[in-house]
């Protein structure tokens, strides 16, 4: 790891919606701590950067981002620029914040300006549609393609964060716990300790894959209690789907090389719980918008951030029927996205399936 042992001297957060400008927040938050801690100036820098280059500047003037955090006011410490290499350079943890579906470009036009030892740290929780790569699995590729240094290189020093992560609750510094995942416990720590405050709790582990995939399907899961939602299904409704709904991703995880422990914690059943019932929830909501019978179009048009379970259930069906993985609450999402099915239709595929036993088993 380049910086120090205390931590990143310099992070740079790629990405200034909600989660991105949120997530930029706790680390000048936690670095702003850390100082205090020991009576020393801040001596982390955290550059939160995003395309427009108009808007960043004023986020930069105002201390706002009133379009995507509206009514919080951001860090003294917390710089925003709408460039790239100046907010690239000498970064030694770069924090991607950026939609599943745009990370390879974004990576490839970072790629000139990273440095080779810095540390990724991924916050999106998706599958790219044309491969069914995992977030982790972009980075390695491209930037192992884009750099001088190779994909297993990038793979040891790409993390992940999941966990009950809706962005505006955690900007009103509501408490909450997630998990940083990595390839070893030192790259966890490391990071976690960068965006650790009195209000975000972050927990480690090694479980890459299972963390990722508890934050894709999820979303998925969400789409369909925001359908049912919308159809006004009752709480016993929502509560199966939310629980059959881990049951099948917990085997998409263990089939992936996955941990049964990573999907039972904050990465599985708590980014679920919280996505699944929170009116914040973008996937939740898109499914209810499709509930009361918008068509997909519509819902794409009337939401203003991405709801990513639209675009990753496809690819999740797919990677589940390779690895041979049942899984028909995703199923019928998909289904319902390319309009083969109704919403109306919804109920009896969740339900009218033979008898087995309950579990994470095919």
């Amino acid at each position: 790891m380049s910086g120090t042992a205390e931590g990143p001297r310099k992070i740079a957060v790629l990405g200034a919606g909600s989660w991105g400008t949120t997530f930029a927040k706790v680390l000048a938050d936690s670095a702003r701590a850390a100082a205090h801690a020991r009576h020393e100036p801040p001596a982390r820098t955290v550059v939160l950067w995003g395309r427009d280059a108009e808007a960043m500047g004023h986020v930069a003037r105002t201390h706002v981002n009133d379009r995507y955090v509206p009514g919080i006011r951001l860090p003294g410490l917390l710089q925003a620029t709408g460039d790239l290499a100046a907010a690239l350079h000498g970064a030694d943890l770069v924090v991607l914040a950026v939609p599943a579906q745009a990370l390879r470009a974004q990576l490839a036009a970072a790629a000139p300006h990273l440095d080779p030892e810095a540390v990724l740290l991924s916050l999106a929780k998706g599958l790219e549609r044309d491969t069914g790569l995992r977030m982790s699995e972009v980075v390695a590729e491209e930037l192992g393609r884009d750099t001088d240094r190779d994909a297993e290189h990038w793979r040891e020093r790409t993390c992940v964060l999941s966990g009950p992560n809706l962005a505006m609750e955690i900007a009103e510094e509501q408490p909450t716990a997630s998990v940083v995942a990595a390839s070893t416990t030192e790259l966890a720590t490391w990071v976690a300790h960068a965006c650790r405050t009195r209000y975000f709790r972050p927990y480690t582990n090694t479980d890459v894959v299972g963390t990722e995939i508890g934050g894709v399907v999820k979303n998925v899961i969400a789409l369909s209690v925001g359908i049912a939602d919308g159809r006004h299904f009752g709480e016993n409704s929502k509560a199966s789907i939310i629980t059959r709904g881990l049951a099948e991703t917990t085997r998409l995880a263990l089939a992936l090389g996955g941990r049964l422990e990573t999907l039972s914690g904050l990465a599985g059943m708590g980014d679920l719980v919280a996505t699944c019932s929170s009116p914040l929830s973008r996937n939740r909501t898109a499914g209810r918008l499709l509930g009361l019978g918008a068509s997909l179009a519509e819902v794409q048009e009337e939401m203003t951030q991405t709801a990513e379970g639209i675009k990753s259930a496809p690819a999740v069906l797919a990677l589940a029927r390779r690895h041979g993985v049942d899984m028909p609450i995703t199923e019928a999402v998909v289904a319902i996205l390319r309009e083969d099915l109704t919403v109306d239709d919804l109920a009896p595929l969740l339900l009218g399936r033979e008898i087995k036993s309950e579990g994470t088993t095919p």
